[in-house]
């Protein structure tokens, strides 16, 4: 019996950044923590010439090759596959089962049209929305919460700061304001329609290993003269999250727990969020944008 592959070269193949392909390979890669596995992009392949350069590089390791795919010209697919098929390498189409399924719904077939390389669609958009995230951080509010997409609302130290930055790139204009105790909230943020708002909140033991870090890092501890002691002190956490759960039950908004998400899928389950409480209060989608992670193959 052979003896386990150990590392794997994953080979995208993409008419376009190749930034889908990617995404799946590390959502594979995470589910196999012993395993070494690069990820290789061949990307804005358009004609023969530059899917046989990519099969080029295949032949140099093809016992160690995984091949994804995501081009959507049949021709160009249909040569990858053959070419993996004659060297032994497992092949996965990432584009044509997604397709597939799409046409046994609608009985329409698709425009097999390559996303220009170059700026995407909503490239200025994204530019945008990752602006807004930073001039909205932290409470400073420099634009009315109304032009948001999200806001998010919690303690500090919950993650809204990255949340919003990572919102922004996926094109989401996101604001985030701390609730902090003995604070009244701005006014803005009851007057904001309900459905953007998401709270978040976070394991008080793990918010006190975060905040001690920070004060650790900060050497804040020693020149205040204890003074930030309740920020990094549990009973006072405990205390702060009970008063923050009540303005968030005040905001009538749901609440996302961050202790074990990663940032992406705490993104995921915002815009999840936000999306389904917009339907639920019937506006119109219209009124908002809704974007995407983007067509980038």
């Amino acid at each position: 019996m052979a003896a386990p592959v150990r590392v794997v070269d994953i080979h995208v193949v993409a008419d376009s950044t190749g930034d889908t392909g990617a995404r799946v390979a590390r959502a594979v890669q995470a589910q196999y923590p012993d395993l070494e596995v690069a990820v290789v992009r061949h990307p804005r392949i358009q004609d023969v010439r530059g899917v046989d350069l990519a099969l080029e590089a295949l032949r140099e390791a093809p016992e160690n090759a995984v091949v994804f795919v995501t081009l959507v010209d049949t021709a160009l697919n249909a040569r990858v596959e053959a070419a993996c098929h004659e060297l032994g390498v497992p092949f996965a189409d990432l584009m044509s089962p997604a397709l597939d399924a799409v046409i046994a719904r609608t009985g329409l077939h698709p425009a097999r049209l390559v996303q220009p390389v170059g700026l995407a669609a909503d490239y200025f958009e994204r530019i945008h929305a990752m602006e807004f995230a930073v001039a909205n951080d932290d409470g400073n509010l420099t634009d009315s919460l109304s032009e948001a997409d999200v806001i998010l609302v919690g303690a500090s130290r919950t993650g809204k700061t990255p949340l919003s930055m990572y919102l922004g790139y996926l094109g989401y204009r996101t604001a985030n304001v701390p609730l902090v105790t003995g604070v009244e909230p701005p006014e803005d943020l009851f007057q904001a329609a309900p459905w953007k708002i998401v709270g978040l909140t976070i394991d008080p033991e793990r918010l006190l290993a975060i905040r001690r870090r920070r004060v650790s890092l900060m050497g804040a501890a020693s020149r205040d003269g204890g003074r930030l002691g309740g920020y990094a002190d549990l009973a006072r956490i405990f205390d702060e999250l009970d008063e923050v759960s009540r303005i968030q039950r005040r905001l009538g908004c749901p609440v996302l727990d961050t202790t074990s998400l990663a940032l992406e899928e705490a993104a995921g389950r915002v815009i999840e969020l936000v999306a389904a409480r917009r339907r639920a209060h019937q506006t119109p989608a219209s009124s908002t944008r809704h974007l995407t992670e983007g067509p980038d193959r």
